[in-house]
């Protein structure tokens, strides 16, 4: 997918998602979200921190977490929750045409808004599908990656096989589930788990 193509689904998923944020009520606000210790207010603030991050920003503000990534995300997102939803909802609303981003390839950041709006709306039992093209562009960085969410590693050995799209990956014992479930599966989301199938989810399910 080229740059441009990834941008346009970056800013179709932030719109989708600012349209799904604007619909909560205060109890699924302060749902338990996908992200450990996160609830769905503190999973939007961080959303929200990495479509409003630059090159500069995210170097001076890792550097003030000691450089630790887990301390750097955490303060980020709770910083901009505190916000509260309608400024959460304004400032990603900004979001949809603006291209900055911290270092990384473009479709980090697709993967960003789509993994992390399933994070915010599988607990709350909303449905969303981003287009096709987007997740396959997803998965398949996903699947060479090990960077920060470690997912190559996490599959090794595994085949990875999507129900609902022509996407599959690796040779063993299967994984079979939808392409978004895969693409969380990969990402460490263990709570997915339950939407897959295959001899290969307890190996999954083991890795962490």
């Amino acid at each position: 997918m080229k740059s441009e193509d990834v941008w346009k689904n970056v800013h179709s998923q932030r719109e989708a998602m600012a349209d799904t944020w604007a619909g909560l009520s205060a109890d699924q606000w302060a749902t338990a979200s996908w992200c450990d210790g996160w609830t769905v207010q503190d999973a939007a603030g961080h959303v929200l921190a990495s479509a409003e991050q630059t090159l500069p920003n995210f170097f001076k503000e890792l550097a003030g977490a000691g450089f630790k990534f887990n301390v750097f995300a955490d303060r980020g997102a709770r910083r901009l929750a505190s916000h509260g939803p309608d400024e959460l909802i304004r400032r990603l609303r900004a979001r949809t045409s603006t291209t900055n981003h911290p270092p990384g390839p473009v479709v980090t950041w697709l993967g960003e808004i789509i993994t992390h709006g399933e994070d915010i709306r599988r607990p709350l039992g909303l449905n969303h599908r981003a287009p096709e093209a987007a997740l396959v562009a997803v998965a398949d960085f996903y699947k060479n990656s090990n960077l920060l969410i470690g997912s190559k590693q996490r599959i090794a050995g595994l085949r990875l096989r999507a129900t609902d799209a022509e996407w599959t990956h690796g040779d063993g014992p299967e994984v079979a589930g939808s392409l978004g479930s895969l693409i969380l599966a990969m990402t460490g989301r263990k709570e997915v788990h339950a939407d897959l199938t295959g001899e290969g989810v307890a190996i999954l399910a083991s890795r962490g």
